[in-house]
């Protein structure tokens, strides 16, 4: 057995399946070992699109993600999905392969200082060093996994993984546990709650990562609590839930904000500012602040109390506090069910044209309750955290700490490898597309049954919307200025379609979730409502 042997053999340890990458001569040793060890690779078109993936793995499996690349610009492409799994807060092993030991330091060609690409996006980038792999593999594995999940970096020479060894396979220890929140500040939490008239609950993204997802539910439903999510927690309670108020900071914002501030206090539970600073919402409410870490919060926030600790505990806790229903709300779900019919009116505003908002309704009804949406960054990001239901925890897949273009397809993609059992679509903006197009081919070659469905407007929409909002020329937003035509036969060998109206592209939805490969469908959309609904 070799290093990376050794390597391959710590990663399938920690329940890892499979790794994304591009490989290069450096990159070969270890690759070698991932084909003899049982841990696929999974070829991807770019370095940033093998972050993604190995971001998105880990969220649906719960083990570390895997990625590598070669050194140099293997490294600085495959920073982009690090920096991804760092604000996202996922769980990941990156491995860049680099020269031999003794030439690390020259000027030789493409080397540069990996630990200093890495350090400022990543919670420790470690050397790879003969008699130290299992040690170092241990630790890496051990810190990824740790709250504040993230990545961790590794840089392993080429005659570091050839090398020989008698390393045994390391003995992984669980991650530490989070200590458990103050019983007293529980308590007092709990008597905020049951003191409150209208108390609102807005669920983050720390929350993503519970073990239990029913246990917000049951906090919600204990105490009664009408209930708003970030983009990135949707789906993690039923949003057919009668307490269900949607998705905030996204389109049409004002409307939830409206809402948000007629409480008298904001209970937010597993609140993660790295998508949302507190102050862009919620005025002049008090807020109790219940997370795995201490509320970030500017000085205009009301912040009356918080409970920092592990989140389960926390919400089991907090639950049992909750001695009977309160029926504070109980007159009020007639309120809420029509600010939910008001805030969905007025995201789809009447059109004689295909809009946009038709098309991501189209795609909802061809789409199982059950099934994974990826989607990616841009004005439709907006539209579809709004007005997208989801109905199940990991089904709602996005970056909104990070927040990078290019996410969509490579997510997708680690969707349905993760798993195959779900239906998965992809659903992404033009300029989106333009950026990972390659990427469709890694889901041919895996003969994946992706839909691949592009809004295609001709602009780079969210740009365009706050230059026409800041009163400048559109400039350098525009994506094509020829008239529209039919897409190709297909695009790496896979098959292309247009569709110019909602119930054609309801219907190709669904033949592509049931083909043997993956579809890619350009829906050809009119997004001027983009002006009055993502900013409005």
């Amino acid at each position: 057995m070799n290093n990376a042997d050794l390597i391959v053999a710590t990663l399938k340890a920690a329940g890892i399946a499979r790794g994304f990458g591009i490989p290069s001569g450096n990159v070969l040793p270890l690759i070698e070992a991932m084909r003899k060890g049982g841990i696929d690779f999974v070829l991807t078109a770019h370095e940033g699109s093998a972050g993604f993936a190995a971001d998105v793995t880990a969220r649906l499996t719960g083990a570390p993600g895997f990625c590598l690349a070669t050194l140099g610009p293997g490294a600085t492409n495959l920073a982009t999905g690090i920096g991804n799994a760092w604000l996202d807060r996922s769980p990941l092993v990156a491995i860049t392969c680099n020269l031999n030991t003794g030439q690390l330091g020259r000027r030789i060609q493409m080397w540069i200082d990996h630990h200093a690409l890495f350090r400022p996006i990543t919670k420790a980038t470690l050397a790879l060093r003969h008699g130290e792999i299992g040690a170092t593999l241990a630790e890496a594995i051990r810190l990824a996994l740790a709250e504040p999940q993230g990545p961790v970096h590794l840089d392993l020479p080429e005659d570091v993984a050839l090398a020989p060894t008698n390393e045994p396979v390391p003995a992984l220890a669980a991650p530490p546990a989070l200590p458990r929140a103050d019983a007293a500040a529980i308590a007092r939490a709990g008597e905020l709650i049951a003191a409150a008239r209208r108390p609102i609950a807005v669920i983050g993204a720390s929350s993503m990562r519970l073990r239990d997802p029913e246990m917000l539910r049951r906090v919600i439903e204990h105490y009664g609590l009408p209930f708003a999510t970030t983009t990135m927690a949707k789906g993690l309670i039923d949003e057919n839930h009668p307490l269900s108020l949607g998705c905030i900071e996204r389109a049409c914002r004002q409307r939830q904000r409206k809402i948000l501030r007629s409480a008298d206090l904001i209970v937010a539970l597993g609140y993660d500012t790295v998508e949302v600073e507190y102050e862009a919402w919620i005025g002049d409410v008090p807020l109790l602040h219940v997370d795995i870490e201490a509320a970030d919060v500017a000085a205009s926030v009301r912040l009356v109390h918080q409970v920092v600790g592990d989140l389960s505990s926390s919400l089991v806790e907090l639950a049992q506090r909750a001695t009977q229903p309160p029926q504070r709300w109980a007159a009020k779900e007639n309120e809420i069910a029509a600010h939910r019919r008001a805030f969905q009116a007025a995201l789809r505003p009447a059109s004689g044209s295909f809009t946009a908002h038709a098309a991501i309704d189209a795609v909802r009804r061809a789409l199982p309750h059950d099934g994974v949406l990826a989607f990616d960054v841009g004005a439709h990001t907006h539209q579809i955290a709004s007005q997208w239901p989801a109905y199940a925890p990991k089904t709602f897949l996005i970056t909104n700490g990070w927040s990078s273009m290019g996410f969509g397809l490579p997510a997708a993609i680690a969707a349905k490898l993760a798993r195959p059992d779900l239906p998965v679509v992809c659903l992404i903006g033009d300029g989106c597309f333009q950026m990972t197009c390659g990427e469709v081919a890694v889901a041919k070659r895996h003969k994946l049954a992706l839909p691949v469905v592009v809004l295609d407007d001709r602009w780079l929409a969210l740009i365009k919307v706050k230059q026409m909002r800041r009163q400048f020329p559109l400039y350098g937003t525009e994506l094509q200025q020829e008239e529209y035509r039919e897409p190709p036969a297909h695009y790496f060998g896979v098959p292309a379609r247009g569709v110019r109206h909602a119930g054609d592209l309801e219907a190709a939805v669904r033949q592509a979730l049931a083909a043997d490969g993956p579809t890619v469908i350009e829906a050809v959309i009119d997004s001027e409502h983009y002006v009055d609904t993502v900013y409005d």
